[in-house]
């Protein structure tokens, strides 16, 4: 059930804040003193210069060859970007938008925070004197505006404008940026931030009695993102704070009232998940921005690490998992919309890698407009990254029953997914094989990080296979005889030593031989689940498999791969252990603010961000 949780100030870093977000404009909540710092985000907010178009010349056939002849060279020039103009970045990104400083003067001090999930309310709580204040944040949740509210009794604070370019002004400039233009008038302050080659953004406060309201526009120009906040402050606000706050305490309702509740005897797996759900809105929500890798809740005081950009090898994924078993089916829809947008770009990638019409390839890592964000080679020879999206569209189907969805959308994407894997399996004998294929992010982009039969890929094959007969038996057409051989002659995985002691291998002649972030090689197990744990010796494979899994244990595992560990002993019946992963998780891998974290919070438990012990 939703409920209200506490934070203790001071909370000294941007990551370490109090969220709030509506699928586009995320606020951090944090500082310590008398200030409090607003950290405002867009998930929107992109700069689409640069990035790598997929040519003729990044073929498989190509890729191919230079890998079996270990041609280093020739593969990295087929990712060289050499056509790039001085003063323009290397690939796409989400450019960070800045902060408010609302200060309340000497003598006040920062102490406590709330968050009730149930309706987004973020109380942050003051001591002056004697005295004892509340200041009240509200986010709307259908348009970009914010809201501070500060109680009698307590000084007005001074607010303080700093826009992202005090922090990441120097590399914005090199990439052809201007700076931003501060503006006071009668009404209110901003700023406003224009982009090379994208409509700007612009941040407007006013106060209303005892409120500051918070705007956050985009536009073509400094007028027209001007007159777009100046409309969302005008025409947003309904004249008062109660009638805001029922306004959008009405839409938090909605959304528990459909939303799966868990009743946990372990507080702290209650507050994991209530305050998951509660995230996943400020990520997902439906009329807001699919979610790229932070959301809305971009930092201001450096660039996004990775663009903030789409990363399909696993991360979009791992994102929208709650909108299934949470009965949140609906955040996945600005997602496949979005995805549907691409099919044009989708269809060039797989006719120019294979030569065929009638293929869907999805590179792992894209902005909002399928751009190819640079030459990672693995991340083009990943098809797993179309294949699990198809999974994504099937599961949507399968949750909602929605026919029309799987006719018109899933089952296309689904045939066009396949026909790229068709094209790139071999006759092996009576089998059939995948020659070149790749864990995600196993050895980087060496020439060593490919292999045959890599296990991920063909748990993604079964996977979508499978998917495929269902579908076409759901829409009453005959399925492509092609997939009832692949399931028949095509390995689930990539087994590895001698008969009777085989184990999951990462592909041909590979077996699992470092600790890793990516847990692909275990797919078949979770997420995917095409093995038959109820089969003897499929379930003797298992247990070898993870008994290797856990030797080599976590120590260069990172914070979002703990969960899907959790996951894989869930999947094998390991509750105890699937509790404890989580547990740590919480512990290792979230900060003093219940922040994620790539990286470990205190060294000696991983070596993932720093070796120090």
């Amino acid at each position: 059930m939703p409920d209200t949780y506490e934070w203790e100030f001071p909370l000294p870093r941007t990551h370490t804040g109090m969220l709030q977000g509506n699928g586009t404009l995320g606020l951090m909540i944090w500082g310590k003193g008398s200030v409090l710092r607003l950290t405002l985000g867009r998930a929107d907010l992109w700069d689409h210069r640069g990035g790598l178009p997929w040519t003729e010349k990044q073929s498989y056939a190509n890729i191919r060859d230079c890998l079996e002849r270990r041609d280093e060279t020739r593969l990295r020039q087929l990712f060289e970007d050499t056509q790039r103009p001085e003063g323009v970045p290397r690939r796409p990104s989400v450019i960070p938008v800045g902060r408010l400083e609302l200060d309340f003067g000497r003598g006040a001090e920062l102490t406590t925070g709330s968050l009730d999930t149930a309706d987004g309310t973020v109380t942050v709580r003051l001591r002056r004197g004697r005295r004892q204040h509340s200041v009240r944040l509200l986010l709307d949740m259908a348009a970009c505006l914010a809201c501070v509210t500060v109680p009698p009794g307590l000084p007005v604070p001074d607010v303080k404008r700093l826009p992202a370019w005090k922090w990441v002004g120097d590399e914005l400039k090199a990439i052809s940026f201007q700076p931003p233009q501060r503006y006071t008038t009668s009404a209110g302050a901003g700023w406003f931030q224009m982009l090379p080659d994208d409509p700007g953004v612009c941040v407007e406060h006013r106060w209303r009695g005892r409120s500051l309201l918070i705007g956050v526009s985009r536009g073509d120009s400094k007028a027209a993102a001007r007159a777009a906040v100046a409309a969302v402050l005008d025409d947003g606000w309904p004249g008062s704070v109660a009638k805001f706050g029922r306004r959008i305490s009405r839409w938090w309702k909605a959304y528990w009232r459909n939303a799966a509740q868990l009743d946990l005897p372990d507080a702290n797996l209650g507050f994991l998940y209530d305050y998951g759900m509660y995230k996943f809105v400020g990520l997902t929500q439906p009329e807001g921005v699919a979610a790229t890798l932070q959301g809305p809740w971009i930092e201001e005081y450096q660039m996004p690490p990775w663009s903030s950009d789409y990363h399909f090898n696993i991360n979009v994924q791992m994102c929208y998992w709650p909108a299934y078993h949470g009965n949140r089916l609906e955040h996945l829809r600005p997602l496949f919309d979005m995805i549907q947008g691409w099919i044009p770009v989708l269809r060039h990638n797989a006719r120019v890698f294979l030569g065929i019409d009638d293929g869907l390839m999805l590179p792992h890592a894209v902005d909002d407009r399928c751009t190819c964000m640079g030459g990672f080679w693995t991340g083009s020879v990943d098809h797993g990254c179309t294949a699990w999206v198809a999974q994504m569209m099937y599961r949507y189907y399968r949750y909602t029953a929605d026919l029309q969805f799987l006719r018109e959308i899933a089952f296309p994407f689904m045939q066009g997914a396949m026909r790229v894997y068709e094209e790139m399996l071999e006759q092996d004998g009576d089998n059939l094989a995948l020659p070149v294929s790749v864990s995600p992010e196993y050895r980087g982009a060496g020439m060593d990080a490919w292999g045959r039969n890599a296990s991920f890929q063909l748990a993604c094959i079964h996977r979508l296979c499978e998917d495929l007969v269902e579908a076409a038996s759901a829409l009453e057409e005959s399925p492509r005889p092609v997939w009832s051989r692949i399931l028949t002659h095509l390995p689930k995985a990539c087994l590895r030593g001698p008969e009777g002691s085989e184990e999951i291998a990462l592909w041909e002649d590979t077996p699992l031989e470092e600790s890793h972030r990516h847990h692909s090689h275990l797919a078949a197990i979770a997420p995917f689940d095409v093995l038959d744990l109820d089969d003897a010796d499929t379930s003797g494979l298992v247990e070898r498999s993870l008994r290797r899994w856990l030797a080599e244990g976590p120590g260069l595992w990172s914070g979002w791969c703990v969960p899907w560990a959790s996951m894989i002993q869930t999947r094998v019946g390991s509750a105890d252990a699937a509790v404890l992963w989580l547990e740590i998780w919480r512990r290792v891998f979230t900060n003093v603010g219940h922040g994620t974290l790539h990286n470990i919070d205190f060294p000696g438990v991983s070596l993932m961000g720093g070796r120090s012990m």
